[in-house]
């Protein structure tokens, strides 16, 4: 059996889209989330993420996160009204994707439109 290689995660899903990230991170090696205790996918090894709990305000974990070079996914449709987390994501340079409208319900409207697109992404194996 040949050893496992460590993953790199490239995509932080928020705690406001658990469900979502739980099905990608049994998917993808690269996707993480707060809490993750880590796993394996496709033969590689995914450590736990930093941001161990889902109450973690956004002012704390998001520089955590843009620091890693990771790509935020959110549904957090109010972070533009809230003045420490835009602080936060513009001091920190965040990239960062919110989804909205009815896409973002629940975890499989939000998986949906990204289905037709598996093609596309860069899948690791």
């Amino acid at each position: 059996m040949s050893p496992l290689k460590p993953a790199e995660a490239r995509f932080y899903f928020d705690a406001d889209v658990l469900g979502l990230a739980h099905v990608l991170a049994s998917l993808r090696s690269d996707v993480t989330y707060p809490g993750d205790p880590g796993g394996v996918t496709h033969k590689r090894r995914r450590p736990a993420c930093p941001v161990a709990e889902t109450s973690v305000k956004d002012d704390v974990w998001i520089p955590e996160v843009t620091a890693r070079g990771w790509l935020i996914i959110t549904r957090d449709s109010r972070i533009q009204h809230r003045t420490r987390e835009i602080h936060a994501v513009q001091e920190h340079g965040a990239r960062m994707v919110a989804l909205s409208g009815e896409e973002a319900i629940g975890k499989f409207a939000q998986l949906e439109p990204h289905v037709p697109m598996a093609g596309r992404v860069e899948l690791y194996g």
